[in-house]
């Protein structure tokens, strides 16, 4: 890791809670301050963290106390750590830089509707997207999605998708195909985004960014949304890099993204088009961060740090991030769903824990049998982590692994 010049090192705020992160910047040998839900102030207490408690989920006229606590402090840089916390950090860093359209690139991440159409305004190609406040709204839209595609009497429909505005990455995402799909939500999904279908790869990416210039550029290759990835690409889609660099680039131009980190999806095609699904700008889901530093051997934690901080300089970043061709194999994350109401115990296979890919993973048997109701693509029971020099065994590993029933 870079030394860093503590002279000109802003002092940052950890806004969220994350251990991973706190305990990256802790080897920064940089001042912060973890600004935190009130249930995790007694162990950042017990363990020598400075903290102060804040309730997110609440936004009244007290919340300009958050700034001039933060400014007593010394804090003079915002680090969100999940979607939560984004329009938090969003807010302080306006204030921190003196730039209220800092706060305003804050809430265009945290709106897809507002998301997709700034994006669409910018020329960057979208899918065909609506609001929806009724079923009835996605009926209509289902039918006019399908209509223009052209489909006949008796064809089953092209499927449409139903997103929260605010949610983060794939929680709530539910695919629609048919009326009794309709008929199975909620009346607590809306109001919602309504998208059309995109062909192609899905994909993500890393960028970090430091005054509109991105200085590492991760593509994680997605197997199964939702359910599996692995960093880096594999060497088909890491070719395209060109061309998926010079869209990430046209969207932090569009977007005006100055500082930080952003967490785009695409979906390209065999011919190479490239279609923008959505962008967060915080810690990725999915334990992305956790498969870059083991493939490249650096901390995103500690690059999203030094890639919000302005006082950052291009010698600091030059010498901390590694080439992108620097990956010294692949890393994988399965994330794992019971397919059962009920579970007892775990299953897991001596001939995984005996692969050479295998690492590690993290489920475990929980107190209560019952197996919690899962929202769209989201509430995993743990995750099976892979690393190896091949990307054809990694992608048939977490592919044959998906379908193993882990929990009985």
């Amino acid at each position: 890791m870079t030394e860093m010049n503590q002279e000109k090192s802003a002092r940052v705020a950890l806004i969220g809670w994350s251990l991973e992160a706190i305990e990256a910047v802790d080897r920064m040998d940089r001042p912060f301050v973890v600004v935190g839900p009130p249930d995790f102030e007694t162990y950042a207490l017990e363990h020598g963290i400075d903290f102060v408690s804040w309730e997110f989920d609440r936004i009244n006229e007290k919340s300009g106390e958050l700034y001039d606590t933060l400014n007593e402090l010394g804090v003079e840089v915002a680090v969100p750590l999940y979607e939560e916390t984004v329009e938090w950090a969003g807010a302080l860093n306006s204030r921190f830089q003196d730039d209220m359209r800092v706060f305003n690139r804050s809430m265009l991440f945290r709106d897809k509707g507002l998301m997709k159409r700034k994006a669409q305004m910018s020329g960057i190609h979208v899918g065909v997207f609506e609001e929806a406040r009724s079923k009835e709204d996605v009926i209509r839209f289902l039918k006019r999605v399908n209509t223009a595609l052209l489909k006949l009497e008796g064809d089953p429909n092209d499927p449409i998708h139903l997103k929260p505005f605010d949610a983060a990455g794939s929680v709530g995402h539910r695919v629609i195909q048919t009326a009794e799909d309709v008929d199975a939500l909620s009346d607590n999904e809306f109001p919602c985004l309504l998208e059309s279908h995109l062909d192609g790869q899905e994909f993500s990416c890393e960028a970090f960014i430091h005054d509109g210039k991105i200085y590492f550029l991760n593509i994680t290759e997605y197997v199964h949304l939702g359910h599996s990835n692995f960093v880096p690409a594999s060497p088909a889609l890491e070719e395209k890099r060109p061309l998926i660099k010079a869209a990430i680039q046209d969207l932090v131009d569009s977007f005006q993204i100055r500082y930080g980190v952003i967490h785009p999806e695409y979906f390209i095609t065999s011919d190479n088009k490239l279609h923008f699904g959505e962008v967060a700008a915080r810690v990725p889901g999915g334990h992305i961060f956790q498969l870059i530093e083991r493939a490249y051997g650096f901390s995103p934690y500690q690059a999203q740090v030094l890639c919000s901080d302005p006082k950052t300089t291009e010698d600091e970043l030059l010498r901390f991030f590694p080439s992108d061709k620097d990956a010294v194999g692949y890393a994988g994350s399965l994330m794992v769903y019971p397919k059962m109401k009920f579970i007892e115990r775990l299953n897991l296979p001596d001939e995984l824990e005996s692969h050479p890919y295998f690492e590690k993973h993290d489920m475990f048997t929980p107190e209560t049998s019952k197996v919690a109701d899962r929202v769209g693509f989201g509430n995993h029971y743990g995750t099976v982590f892979f690393f190896g020099e091949d990307s054809h065994t990694m992608t048939d590993l977490l592919t044959k692994y998906e379908e193993h029933d882990f929990y009985l």
